[in-house]
């Protein structure tokens, strides 16, 4: 099969992260079924892999963990031949840690990543655990689908996380693929969405997708917000968001990487009950409820698409925020 390979060997030039080679297509393991994988979105963390912020964990790696594929091998009796589903960040857990026995498999001590520790979705097929694959609800289109498996997923998590009630004035702080799909939640959910972005293009799509007020990276929202999102892995972004909640209210830092914590206020900005939250992964239950809502909103996010063999360049358009939307890669 063709593939995108990241040797963590080598140092490559920004841009030239991976090399396209043609590999062994994989062999199943007990448990595992194989996807021909028909798109596979792009997302900051596979940046963070490629540039290293993430510390490598094998020596060469399919980055991918937005998979949308076929099932062609392994075939179960709730995966059937053909079956339509869709693979995340997390691939798998051990199922008896503390964490795993009391519902909480997003901080399982012993997970596996798609696309970090296991080879990813950027490639024809992937081998991937049977029980951490999602049936896609019908009519869900696999290019839409795509980005909706991680930065939907995750966004989605982080509302959860956040706490957000309906009703409520919710931040979005960054406004990429992830915050983009978020909105379309809150908005579900009768919230006022107030943007924080840098980039006059991420501020006009939060404008077209009916937030109620959009700033600048050093603007303030006009009123105090309920709850915070943040997405972008800046620590000074934090602060901010922190800095617009009444008290009471959450921010939840949804950054897998963060670029480390400026010094800040107690007093004027923590005191009064106010909340910082970290976003860790995603349960198997995220998934399959946010795709369920993803189904029933309609979900048709803007999406950009590219081939296999521009894996690089896909990955150099979520860098510099240069995509019309998200980004797919199509095997």
């Amino acid at each position: 099969m063709r593939a995108a390979i990241f040797d963590t060997a080598s140092i490559a030039a920004p841009g030239a992260w991976l090399s396209i080679e043609d590999a062994p297509r994989p062999q199943l393991a007990s448990g595992q079924v194989l996807l021909k994988v028909t798109a596979c979105g792009v997302c900051r963390t596979d940046l963070h892999i490629v540039e290293r912020d993430l510390p490598p964990l094998r020596p060469r790696i399919i980055p991918g963990h937005q998979i949308v594929g076929e099932v062609v091998e392994g075939a179960t009796e709730t995966l059937p031949a053909g079956t339509r589903v869709g693979v995340s960040w997390i691939g798998g857990v051990d199922g008896d840690c503390r964490f795993c026995r009391r519902g909480m498999e997003n901080l399982c001590d012993h997970p596996v990543f798609t696309g970090y520790s296991v080879n990813g979705g950027f490639a024809e097929f992937a081998a991937v655990r049977a029980d951490f694959a999602n049936p896609l609800p019908p009519g869900l289109d696999p290019i839409n689908a795509a980005p909706l498996l991680c930065a939907g997923v995750i966004g989605f998590r982080s509302l959860r996380v956040a706490g957000v009630e309906r009703g409520e004035r919710v931040g979005l702080f960054g406004f990429g693929s992830s915050a983009s799909l978020a909105i379309r939640v809150l908005h579900s959910w009768n919230c006022e969405v107030y943007v924080v972005t840098r980039g006059e293009a991420h501020r006009k799509a939060a404008e077209s997708l009916g937030a109620r007020w959009v700033g600048d990276e050093d603007a303030k929202p006009p009123v105090e917000l309920d709850r915070a999102i943040t997405f972008a892995p800046s620590g000074k972004v934090v602060v901010s968001a922190l800095a617009a909640l009444r008290k009471g209210g959450v921010v939840a830092i949804n950054a897998i990487h963060l670029d480390g914590m400026p010094a800040f206020d107690y007093d004027r900005l923590l005191w009064g009950e106010r909340q910082l939250r970290s976003v860790a992964n995603m349960t198997r239950q995220d998934a399959r409820d946010f795709l369920d809502l993803a189904r029933d909103l309609d979900f048709r996010p803007t999406v950009q698409t590219f081939p296999l063999d521009e894996a690089n360049r896909a990955l150099e358009a979520v860098k510099h925020e240069t995509a019309d939307g998200s980004v797919v890669i199509l095997p």
